[in-house]
């Protein structure tokens, strides 16, 4: 079997409200880009990678040199062609290789009938278990949907713990001064005694002030802490003083930052997302490191249609070490592109796929739908807040929203 066409596409979903964080906002939708990987046989490969436009289109397209005529089984060669390590400074492809390199390990399970967590050793588990990832949300374009107060807050997540089954509750904070998300993350606890909790205010925040912060949550039932603060050595600080699990998705994705951490020890849970790492087959890597030295791993999401989210639960399929409930912005969707329609939870959990490959087929008329979606709306700027303009944000942050501010938002006709 050899690559013979490498294709991409842009869409853009609609979400059920903008979504708030600490370096921006998700305004009302997300865009990503699905990859197709043709091989001689006829058979295609479905990749997705986060952004889109002309210069992700034209980088796909740019790698066609490269695959045309490459062995899609040859995933570890596949590596070094598109994102050697050591030409990393000049040539950053890590989520291009991602992307290709779900679609060449979907052609593999394709070409042989199996589902991909057979090429990964087999799966240990049938469901993978997911948090119920809440947001500071904007109103939707209907005026609904707004997550501001705790008690929106503990409504929404319990509109969610009743329609998926949720039993973990994870907090995106780093919006809103940490003593209002305390009071927040504080409602949540009392309105769910038994769920678990995290909280991940995206490195918003001083160590002092996630020490702080951690101080006055030890007593809750709380998973971990995930990147209170920024860098390595701001975690590390973080972890020396409080018994909460501290986790990161955001300085421990390569296996040199692994090893550091192991030599080093900043955080307890690495959080491994298919496209950061560069694949699936890396995070399963990762995952055998973290096992060695008994670091928790979790299932990461970096904002996800239904193909990088089979390719989440292949993952989470095949690690045995997988500790915490996986995350997921996949239930603040309100569509996706892959037949069928989305996929769906039950008990809090995501049955894993076992058709042959990652288990998906694109639903070509709402590809042409999301297609068309995004080049009616283009693109937005992820690193600014639609309903603060001008801003843009600071590392340790001092410019919190004001949590007496609400209501709908100029989306710039979008």
């Amino acid at each position: 079997m050899k690559i013979v066409d490498v294709r991409a596409t842009t869409v853009t979903v609609p979400l059920e409200a903008p979504l708030r964080h600490s370096n921006g906002a998700h305004w009302g939708r997300f865009v990503r880009t699905i990859v197709e990987v043709e091989a001689d046989n006829g058979l295609v490969g479905l990749g997705e990678m986060g952004g889109g436009g002309q210069s992700a289109e034209d980088a796909v397209r740019g790698l066609r040199d490269y695959l045309v005529g490459h062995d899609p089984a040859r995933t570890e060669a596949l590596r070094f062609m598109l994102a050697n390590p050591t030409a990393s400074l000049y040539n950053n492809r890590t989520q291009l290789l991602a992307a290709v390199e779900f679609a060449c390990l979907d052609l593999q399970g394709r070409h042989l009938g199996v589902p991909v967590h057979e090429l990964l050793g087999g799966k240990v588990r049938d469901r993978v278990a997911f948090a119920s990832y809440l947001f500071f949300r904007y109103p939707g374009a209907d005026g609904s949907g707004e997550v501001r107060t705790p008690a929106q807050l503990v409504a929404h997540a319990r509109e969610l713990k009743e329609r998926h089954g949720f039993t973990v509750h994870k907090l995106k904070g780093g919006v809103f001064p940490p003593d209002y998300e305390l009071e927040c993350y504080r409602a949540l606890a009392e309105a769910f005694p038994g769920d678990r909790l995290r909280h991940d205010p995206n490195g918003a925040w001083s160590a002092e002030e996630a020490v702080r912060f951690a101080a006055a949550i030890e007593g809750l039932r709380n998973d971990y802490l995930e990147d209170p603060t920024w860098g390595m050595n701001g975690l590390r600080r973080v972890r020396e003083n409080t018994a909460i699990p501290i986790a990161t998705n955001t300085v421990v994705v390569t296996f040199e930052q692994l090893a550091a951490n192991v030599r080093d020890p900043a955080v307890d849970v690495v959080l491994l997302d298919t496209t950061f790492w560069g694949g699936i087959r890396q995070c399963v890597k990762a995952a055998a490191v973290c096992e060695t030295f008994q670091l928790g791993v979790a299932v990461h999401s970096s904002g996800e249609l239904g193909i990088q989210l089979a390719t989440m639960l292949h993952l989470g399929a095949v690690v045995p070490n997988l500790s915490f409930a996986a995350d997921a912005h996949y239930h603040h969707l309100t569509g996706d592109v892959i037949a069928g329609g989305p996929f769906r939870y039950t008990g809090g959990g995501i049955d894993v796929p076992d058709g042959p490959g990652l288990g998906v087929e694109l639903d070509r008329d709402k590809v042409a739908e999301y297609a068309e979606l995004y080049r009616e709306l283009g693109g937005y700027p992820y690193d600014r807040d639609p309903g603060r303009p001008g801003w843009y944000p600071l590392l340790p942050n001092s410019d919190w929203a004001d949590p007496a501010q609400g209501g709908p938002v100029d989306l710039g006709g979008r």
